[in-house]
């Protein structure tokens, strides 16, 4: 059976169908990774298209209501 590190923990994990939690080494490991993914702690970075940046180039700002406030 092949062992590999634990991508959370870094100890040693079974890669076997007998780990339900494999990559990681236990639950617990592949309950925080999913917390760090939930609370966005990890991210993809994307780079945006010059598609994106056209949607915004005929936004008119006259459209908000009067009492919005500006960030």
């Amino acid at each position: 059976m092949k062992t590999i590190k634990c991508p959370q923990c870094g100890g040693p994990s079974l890669w076997d169908e007998s780990n339900k939690a494999r990559p990681f080494c236990c639950d617990r490991c592949k309950l925080i990774d999913l917390g760090a993914w939930a609370s966005e702690s990890y991210q993809i970075p994307v780079q945006p298209s010059d598609e994106a940046y056209e949607d915004y180039s005929s936004y008119d700002a006259s459209s908000l209501p009067t009492n919005a406030t500006k960030h």
